[in-house]
């Protein structure tokens, strides 16, 4: 029998070559520690500023208690319709808002767990940036009492108190983050990641303080109801990785 040479061609070895590399590689790859950051630094710094609460949050409220269910609900309606009827005489956009809040009634239950009675509540909610107009739109209301007093701040009073303090806190995580640098030996940073976060701390208890003092002077004619807004801080927060170099 007479024997047959088989030659492999050149691209066919070359091709087999390359497979078998790129499978050790990946071999290799699978088996490998995943890379770990080195020289990464995580820190957050803070800046905060206290600014008057410019806005007032006056909630009426005024309950009903009957038999029935439908006389109830008619008590209420009357009494929220000449409560909005009021306030709406001065009424203005940013300096006196005017909405409904709560309204609803349930019924009250005896010993046995029979119905016995009803019980309702409506709320009205004056809200804005001129003090003077809503305690003076609150004394006048006589279907109903003041329930809450609080204080906020107006959304533009919020925007420039967080980005005066999300400035402070910017420089002081630059400071921060430069100081550590150098005191580790390295010559400056790099950014790696960073988020901003901010908080609003408000006044004690003041709110309910007032809210029962004035309670009172809700039904005096034209008694504007006293009140005072304390101060607001809002604080801001830079938190994030730093790559030193």
């Amino acid at each position: 029998m007479t024997r047959k040479d088989f030659t492999v061609h050149p691209a066919i070895r070359t091709f087999a070559c390359l497979a078998l590399a790129a499978g050790a590689a990946a071999a290799a790859a699978q088996t490998a520690e995943p890379a770990t950051p080195r020289n990464v630094l995580q820190l957050s710094a803070s800046g905060s500023t206290q600014v008057q609460q410019d806005l007032l949050v006056l909630t009426l409220a005024v309950t009903q208690e009957g038999q029935d269910a439908a006389g109830v609900q008619t008590q209420l309606r009357q009494a929220l319709d000449a409560a909005l009827a009021e306030a709406r005489r001065d009424a203005a956009v940013e300096q006196m808002e005017v909405r409904t809040g709560s309204f609803g009634i349930q019924p009250r239950y005896g010993k046995e767990g029979a119905i016995t009675g009803w019980q309702g509540r409506a709320e009205l909610v004056l809200s804005g940036r001129d003090f003077a107009r809503i305690t003076g739109a609150a004394g006048r209301i006589r279907s109903m009492a003041i329930s809450q007093v609080a204080f906020d701040l107006s959304r533009q009073a919020r925007e420039k108190a967080e980005s005066q303090a999300q400035g402070e806190a910017i420089e002081a995580f630059k400071t921060r983050a430069s100081e550590l640098a150098k005191g580790f030996g390295f010559s400056g940073y790099s950014l790696r990641e960073v988020s901003v976060s901010s908080h609003e701390a408000s006044p004690g208890p003041r709110p309910r303080m007032l809210a029962m003092a004035a309670k009172g002077a809700a039904y005096e004619a034209d008694a504007s109801v006293p009140v005072e807004a304390g101060k607001a801080q809002v604080e801001v927060t830079v938190s994030g990785s730093v790559q030193l170099r």
